[in-house]
């Protein structure tokens, strides 16, 4: 699956109408639960769209086919989102920083062109600070690792301009970093999981305080970051294998050494990863899903035309549409079974919105669809408490962590310089 954003219209039209049969209905508890949380979502790739569509989170219009705006922040109680700035390592081949940047800067301007209603956020003290402002919390997270093009000079500004995470792969293996996506690709140099620039780089982003996110990498590379780092990791949008067997998803084994370690996992919405059936059709029709797309823009450019990646994303969103969405209640079960495995302390919400070509279960069709979680979870028992702590309580408390680990680094770093 490549990086896709958002799905047309028409899907949301024919998938409206299923979603309107099967949908959840937020009982007015589930509400005032909701709304008295900070809630937090570790991924969402809208950055994307501020850069190539010129979009405005500030956008009004109803018919608007993102799952990320001002407004359905503000229905859905979203308190603090980690955009997610991710470079396409393809079609950005030797510019990656410029990718990054650019961004980056954009995040910052959807903030200053919204300052009543969106503030940037580095701390757990931002965070806390625009919750009671009532304004959404903007953060940062670089996705793959390429995006340092293996300079820890270049990790080090990207988390002077705001970066919290980052996840140490995408679906590309890197110079220092096996990913999931393509580990079984023999054409591929793979380095058994971390190489040792690898964990400098893990090392540092716990001296710095940046969050090291292992959701795409691959399971070697899981473990020596596990065996490497010295703070909290976080999955910033991953589910559980043993309900999908998706690489990219965590085995039970992994979401209990998270637990150990002291980090969480924030469950993916895409429905290829919360429905075994909905991944193997899409698995199925892959190869020949991408012959079709190649034979579409090979189409346009003998028309003269110079497709580009947001053409193959369209075209891909053509063909995701076709898949029946599985219902609400799958994303509920892996929310579930990693609180069950790992501990209620250890799960949050990544939701990957504007990045899961509008493939989420049924009745998740935005950010303001956010309380039907609560109601979910209410549903099987949750108490208000330990919901508080999935929406976004545990996030913060990680977030914590790694600011104070941060700190002890660093002091010990300062009293080592002054001995010597």
């Amino acid at each position: 699956m490549t990086k896709s954003r958002i799905s047309c219209g028409v899907f949301l039209l024919v998938c409206g109408f299923a979603a309107a049969q099967n949908d959840v209905q937020v009982s007015p508890r589930a509400r005032a639960i909701h709304d008295s949380a900070i809630v937090i979502d570790t991924h969402a790739d809208t950055p994307q769209r501020f850069v190539d569509e010129n979009f405005d989170i500030g956008n009004t219009d109803p018919n608007d086919y993102g799952h990320i705006s001002l407004d359905k922040a503000r229905a859905g109680n979203l308190g603090a989102e980690f955009f997610s700035i991710w470079v396409d390592p393809e079609t950005n081949q030797g510019h990656f920083a410029k990718r990054t940047l650019d961004l980056i800067d954009s995040v910052y301007e959807q903030a200053a062109h919204h300052p009543d209603r969106m503030m940037m956020a580095y701390s757990v003290d931002d965070v806390e600070r625009a919750h009671k402002q009532k304004k959404l919390a903007a953060l940062m997270g670089i996705e793959g690792g390429h995006s340092i093009e293996n300079d820890i000079r270049l990790l080090r500004d990207y988390y002077r301009l705001g970066v919290r995470y980052m996840t140490l792969s995408w679906s590309n293996t890197n110079d220092w970093a096996d990913s999931s996506g393509d580990i079984n690709d023999p054409k591929i140099e793979h380095h058994n999981g971390l190489t040792d620039f690898g964990k400098q780089v893990v090392l540092e982003m716990n001296r710095m305080g940046m969050i090291v996110d292992i959701s795409h990498v691959s399971d070697k590379t899981f473990w020596d970051v596990i065996a490497t780092t010295k703070a909290p990791v976080m999955a910033s949008h991953s589910s559980a294998r043993a309900l999908v067997n998706a690489p990219r998803n965590m085995a039970d084994e992994m979401l209990r050494a998270v637990a150990k370690n002291g980090g969480v996992v924030d469950v993916n919405f895409f429905s290829g990863f919360d429905d075994q059936k909905y991944w193997d059709t899409s698995q199925a029709g892959q190869t020949a899903q991408k012959a079709a797309i190649h034979q579409r823009l090979e189409q346009m450019k003998a028309e003269g035309k110079t497709p580009t990646y947001l053409d193959e994303d369209r075209l891909q969103r053509e063909y995701m549409a076709r898949i029946p969405r599985p219902p609400f209640k799958v994303l509920i079960d892996h929310i579930d079974h990693i609180a069950r495995v790992a501990g209620v302390d250890h799960v949050g919400l990544g939701s990957d919105f504007d990045g899961v070509s509008g493939a989420t279960p049924e009745g998740m069709n935005s950010a303001a669809d956010l309380p039907k979680i609560t109601q979910g979870l209410l549903d099987r028992g949750y108490r208000a408490e330990d919901i508080h702590k999935i929406l976004g309580g545990n996030v913060l408390r990680v977030l914590t962590e790694v600011e104070r680990v941060s700190r002890e680094m660093q002091a010990e770093q300062a009293h080592s310089a002054m001995g010597k």
